[in-house]
């Protein structure tokens, strides 16, 4: 079975990166996986002075406006960053929030799709021929804490 996942007030909407559970990486509390991903794409360029605008917006939804604003200029080495910011900033959200880990680890082994008409990278896309890297990250991080569960049982 495929289990598709988009906006938070959906069936599975935790999974999105806009779902209101909050992370701390590195000694700052963040207060979406979206403030994070998006401010991280700015570490140590010449635009990182939008990153406290980024983590203090008020929802993710402008956390991500700030983050996809195209005359800024991103981190050099973003593009071979990215996947590993989001599954760090993936699992820490799925070890912190117990809830949240339920529902991931029942989803048992069906696969894992965000289901955005728009991204063909993180997402499936219009036409559900997109990459799908969220959901192999989520997919991941389920195995991830299967196996850490696995450990201290």
């Amino acid at each position: 079975m495929t289990i598709y996942f988009y906006k938070v007030w959906e069936p599975y909407g935790c999974f999105s990166n806009f779902s209101p559970h909050g992370i701390e990486i590195r000694g700052t509390y963040w207060s979406t996986v979206e403030h994070y991903y998006q401010a991280q794409k700015f570490v140590g360029s010449v635009d990182a002075a939008i990153i406290p605008s980024i983590y203090a917006a008020e929802t993710p939804e402008q956390a991500a406006a700030l983050g996809r604003c195209s005359t800024r200029q991103l981190r050099s080495d973003w593009d071979a960053v990215k996947t590993q910011v989001m599954k760090e900033a993936v699992l820490k959200k799925f070890l912190t929030h117990a809830e949240i880990r339920d529902t991931l680890l029942a989803t048992g082994d069906n696969l894992l799709v965000e289901n955005s008409p728009n991204d063909y990278f993180w997402g499936c896309g219009a036409d559900k021929t997109g990459e799908n890297c969220l959901g192999k990250i989520l997919m991941n991080v389920r195995e991830e804490i299967r196996n850490l569960l696995c450990r201290y049982q």
